[in-house]
This record gives C-alpha cells, sequence and structure tokens, in this order.
C-alpha cells in the first residue's frame, strides 16, 4: 500500500510540474507578444498569425536554442528571442538563395541591427546546408511558410533528404523541429510548391519522418476551411488567410 501510496505521489507531483512548466510557457509566450517595443510591421500581422497559441505549440521556453530559418523580417526571430531569455540563444538563418527577392534583402539588413541590442540573437547569412551548422546543439528548430521553398528551382534545389538529416543532427536528443507551411490540396502535383507556393502536410511528414524524427503533434490553429488551396499564397483573394498547417517532429533520446 506505501508503495502504492508513493507511486501515485510522483505521478501527482510529476503531473504538476508539467502543469506548472506549461503554464509557465503560456505566460512566456503572452509577454513576448505583448512587448511593446515590437515593431508595427510585426503586430499588425499578429491576428493571422495567432503568435501566443503557436508558440506555445512549439513548446520554446526560457534558456533554449533555437534555430529561426529563413527568419526573413525576424518576425518569430524576435518572439523567440524574448521567451528564450538571456540564459537561451537564437539563431536567425537568412539563406542567400532567397536574395533574389528585394524585400527579402531590405528585412534581412533590418534584422541585422537587431543583435546590438539582443545579445541573444546571432543572425547568419549562408547557403542553404550551410546555415545549417551551428556552434552548439539546438532546442528547437524552427521554419515558417518555407519548407516548401526547399524544393524550389531557386534553392537548388535543396537534396530534402540530406537538409533533414542535417536538421536531426544539428538538434540536441530530445530536440523538437517544428515546420508552418501553406496546404496544398490533396493529391497536388510536385510542382505545387513552385505554382502556387504549398505543400501537403503528408508530403512534409513523410520528408521529415525519413530522417529519423518521430511525430510529436499538429496542429490546426492556423486552419483556414475556406481556402479552396487552388490559388497562388499571393493572391490577393487568400493571402494572409491561407489554410495552414503546423507539425512538430522529435529527436528521439
Amino acid at each position: 500500500m506505501r508503495t502504492m501510496a508513493m507511486l501515485i505521489a510522483v505521478v501527482t507531483l510529476g503531473s504538476a510540474a508539467i502543469a506548472m512548466d506549461n503554464a509557465s510557457n503560456s505566460n512566456a509566450a503572452t509577454t513576448a507578444v505583448a512587448d511593446p517595443s515590437r515593431p508595427d510591421s510585426d503586430t499588425s500581422r499578429d491576428a493571422d498569425r495567432k503568435p501566443v497559441q503557436t508558440l506555445e505549440f512549439a513548446g520554446v521556453k526560457s534558456g533554449d536554442t533555437v534555430a529561426d530559418y529563413v527568419a526573413d523580417t525576424g518576425y518569430f526571430t524576435r518572439l523567440f528571442a524574448s521567451v528564450v531569455g538571456s540564459k537561451g540563444h537564437v539563431y536567425a538563418v537568412q539563406p542567400t538563395g532567397f536574395f533574389k527577392y528585394p524585400n527579402f534583402v531590405k528585412a534581412v539588413g533590418d534584422l541585422q541591427s537587431y543583435p546590438v541590442t539582443h545579445p541573444n540573437v546571432t543572425v547568419t547569412i549562408a547557403a542553404a546546408f550551410s546555415g545549417l551548422k551551428f556552434p552548439e546543439k539546438l532546442d528547437l528548430f524552427w521554419i515558417s511558410q518555407n519548407y516548401h521553398d526547399l524544393h524550389d528551382e531557386f534553392m537548388g534545389p535543396v537534396d530534402i533528404a540530406a537538409f533533414n538529416k542535417a536538421v536531426y543532427n544539428a538538434l540536441k536528443p530530445g530536440g523538437f523541429y517544428v515546420i508552418l507551411d501553406h496546404s496544398a490540396a490533396q493529391g497536388a502535383p510536385a510542382n505545387v510548391t513552385e505554382t502556387l507556393h504549398r505543400i501537403e502536410a503528408s508530403t512534409v511528414r513523410r520528408e521529415v519522418e525519413a530522417a529519423g524524427f518521430k511525430f510529436d503533434s499538429d496542429s490546426s490553429i492556423l486552419a483556414n476551411p475556406a481556402d479552396p488551396r487552388t490559388a497562388k499564397v499571393f493572391d490577393p483573394s487568400i493571402r494572409g488567410h491561407t489554410d495552414q498547417f503546423l507539425l512538430k517532429f522529435r529527436k528521439p533520446n
């Protein structure tokens, strides 16, 4: 009886600890999003991007080491930096393949000054694979709305199997790989990544799991059933309101 009571107590304490961690992560996400220093260009996108729920799903926490791959304007870089705090670090990776787009060049230029006042951020400009080399193991590798681009001509295209394996190697055991992207229609042709800038969640899952990752969870917080998934994501009729998926994978311990 005493052994059973002790077991119940351990389980109860463990559940309480998890609940406290979840609450702490939620508070950190809320605080990061409410930061008055965030630029208007970020806050104006919050209604569509649901950053509090997205950060909670990613599970990022104080002290974490995070890679924000294709950081672009730094929308998530700034949020991650706030959550991980001074004991964590964020590597904002800007792949050179995107420099063909003038707006991306400007975004990178603007973000490069951010580490001056936020030493827990490093901005790296590198080719697709060079950008996967970090001075320390990661707790989280994040890529938002750009995984599909890895398949496209302007990026090489990238060897997807090698890319995902490099992400796997960059993470700590138990680390997470989180992908947010625009949903393609079921059965869409492979070149939908080029034509509509979309990809099927099932394709992403198959590719990532092939690298050794274990599927952890998904989220429908950014889903939009009204999106027919037949228009380019930049089309004014759907831009900012596309049907999007969130997938979370874990590197086994």
